[in-house]
């Protein structure tokens, strides 16, 4: 995906596409689901009348009559689905995948003009090229580079490629002279990690150089409204107040930001710029333990201000304000901060980013599709009540009790469909002196090490609801590697056995254990993660979740639905006792048969009409059984009630 074979500043490379698939279990299925549901149903929609994707290219061909549909960044979004596709490929082969591409491309290339220039509503509608950066020009140039560098990496075609480069070199004629009235464009900053990746691919110096011209200007130009920025907010929003490596904290627009942090990541690997490096850290410092989400979410309003008090938009805003009801956490942000944290886990080699990429993954991003990959939320709130908030209740709304199947500003789903689709490529890095373990799940990896030898680990596991996980060695040098398995931050007591026996190494969570020797092929590793049920709370500047606690099994965060609660109890009536015992269940006939957690908590209605009461209203305590569900799989059984905190009853014993 991010090709840092010969990237000098990075400890740990990515593996090929397709090196690694999934082979049983949690992400084998939902793999599965990808190809068979989820890239075809979305293909429909952004094929068809509905999504409009590609018949924006076909009136802008000429091919057909018509107006354009869909926001400013369409396009982007439907390359996004085009890679989704094509990572699918890499591991199934179906040639039918291909074709269809082909065709697509064709249309594409008919669009672009002799100049290089793309972009479907500006073409239709004969706006002047890069007038405004309300049209998000950038934003889509990224996707179609980052598209189609994977695609060409899969297949071998140029085909993609050849429309990336011709436009890419039309960015550097206009953009490289750094011309006033264009200085305050490449807001939308997909295209630095599209750019750096057309340098890998190409070894055309002229897009890193770019890459890092994109990054330079911001923070250089007075922070007024000028004829480039009229209708988009300006300022923090778009990160244009502060030079980055400068920036101590995160502001604005939380996907404008990770996308930026990402992009300057991908620069650093090529550069090993320490300002750049530097700046990086202290924003993954501020972003991931100050303003992050237990489920790994970010952006905690759709609508607020900066701490410098300019106007911002689906973003950050202090840290530890984290509103649970109103937290907007768009599922775009949520995966750009797993993108993020890929890119530092590559430069640093710590497990304190692969930690994220999966409580990502496994919460705030996959919370985004329903279980049958058909209806998708925007927005991802911790707690939704009903009578607190009013909700639109048509299709192009960010904000809904309910996944839509489709959505209007269309870019978290296909963004999604691409991370499901791509994410073996995460499980594993190459290091200089074997592999690292990043994620777990049944897999086979079969790949080269950095060495050009030949590698193969199989993966056995029923993770996340089960932590015993077994590699089996099936192919390897005779010299000694090292394999680093990643011990997650929650895992107190992991366990690790080599072939049966223990051995001297360090098991600390929040590290790679390191086993280095001579493999044979046969040879097994045991992993076995406590699987403990946990209460989580927050830290205490975070007023929202003062003495409330979440549950959290491994790496899953759990949820109260008001599905699972009597008709006269609401979410809001519940109570965990600090010392519930939680037991956990799977009943095929409920949410795909997951596992679930079932105990008893306290409820007292907390039903009144006053904005305050007394504390002693003389509503008595009752106690009921009930079942948390993991939090991904909430809004599966019609609309609902939804908490992931919940207040604490304490309890002497604890």
């Amino acid at each position: 995906m991010i090709d840092t074979t010969n990237s000098p500043h990075v400890k740990f490379r990515s593996i090929p596409i397709g090196d690694c698939r999934w082979t049983e279990g949690f992400w084998a299925d939902k793999f599965q689901q990808c190809q068979d549901v989820m890239i075809p149903y979305m293909g429909s929609l952004l094929k068809g009348d509905i999504g409009h994707g590609l018949n924006n290219f076909k009136i802008a061909a000429g091919m057909i009559e018509g107006k354009h549909q869909g926001l400013a960044w369409h396009d982007g979004d439907f390359f996004k689905w085009m890679e989704a596709a094509v990572y699918v490929y890499s591991i199934n082969g179906d040639p039918s995948i291909l074709d269809e591409l082909d065709e697509i491309l064709e249309i594409v290339a008919r669009v672009q003009e002799d100049d290089g220039y793309l972009h479907t509503q500006i073409q239709i509608e004969n706006i002047g090229h890069f007038s405004n950066r309300k049209y998000h020009e950038m934003y889509n140039c990224g996707h179609l580079y980052t598209s189609a560098c994977v695609h060409h990496r899969v297949t071998g075609k140029r085909n993609f490629l050849d429309i990336a480069i011709k436009n890419a070199d039309l960015l550097y004629k206009l953009f490289q002279p750094r011309p006033k009235e264009l200085c305050r464009f490449g807001f939308n900053q997909s295209q630095i990690m599209g750019l750096v990746e057309l340098y890998r691919t190409t070894q055309d110096k002229r897009y890193l150089e770019l890459a890092e011209i994109f990054i330079n200007n911001r923070g250089q130009s007075e922070v007024v409204d000028d004829p480039s920025t009229e209708g988009y907010p300006i300022g923090d929003m778009v990160q244009e107040r502060v030079p980055l490596r400068e920036e101590t904290e995160a502001v604005g627009h939380a996907v404008l930001a990770l996308y930026y942090y990402a992009g300057a990541a991908d620069v650093f690997a090529e550069t090993g710029e320490k300002a750049l490096i530097d700046a990086l850290d202290r924003l993954w410092h501020n972003v991931c333990e100050q303003k992050m989400y237990v489920t790994g979410a970010v952006g905690q309003a759709h609508f607020g201000a900066s701490t410098r008090r300019d106007k911002i938009e689906e973003g950050f805003l202090d840290a530890y304000l984290m509103p649970m009801a109103t937290a907007y956490n768009e599922t775009c942000a949520n995966i750009a901060n797993a993108m993020f944290n890929f890119r530092l886990l590559g430069i640093h080699g710590q497990s304190k980013y692969a930690d994220i990429m999966e409580l990502v993954a496994m919460n705030s991003a996959l919370v985004g599709i329903g279980l049958g990959g058909k209806d998708y939320f925007y927005a991802n709130p911790l707690r939704l009540n009903r009578g607190q908030r009013e909700y639109q209740d048509h299709r192009d709304c960010t904000e809904s009790p309910i996944r839509e199947p489709y959505i209007e500003c269309f870019c978290c789903p296909p963004n999604l469909v691409r991370t499901i689709a791509k994410l073996s490529n995460w499980a594993y890095s190459l290091t200089d002196s074997g592999v690292a373990v990043n994620l777990f799940g049944g897999n086979r990896l079969e790949t080269k090490l950095t060495d050009g030898s030949d590698f193969t680990l199989i993966q056995r596991s029923a993770y996340p609801f089960e932590g015993a996980v077994r590699f089996t060695v099936e192919k390897c040098r005779q010299t000694p590697i090292e394999i680093l398995l990643r011990i997650p931050d929650w895992a107190d007591g992991a366990e690790l056995l080599v072939n049966g026996g223990r051995m001297d190494i360090n098991v600390e969570p929040g590290s790679f254990a390191r086993i280095e020797r001579s493999w044979q092929s046969g040879d097994t590793i045991e992993l076995n993660l406590p699987m403990d049920v946990t209460l989580m709370k927050g830290h205490p500047l975070i007023e929202e979740v003062r003495n409330q606690a979440a549950i959290k099994v491994g790496p899953l965060v759990y949820c109260l639905e008001s599905p699972d609660l009597p008709d006269d109890v609401r979410t809001l009536d519940v109570h965990l006792p600090s010392d519930i015992e939680l037991k956990k269940e799977s009943d095929p006939a409920l949410l795909d048969g997951i596992t679930t957690l079932s105990g008893e908590v306290l409820v007292r209605s907390e039903q009144r009409q006053q904005m305050y009461g007394r504390l002693h209203d003389g509503q008595p305590w009752r106690t009921i059984q009930t079942r948390f569900v993991p939090y991904f799989a909430w809004s599966n059984r019609g609309e609902a009630e939804m908490t992931v905190f919940l207040p604490i009853v304490w309890s002497q014993r604890t």
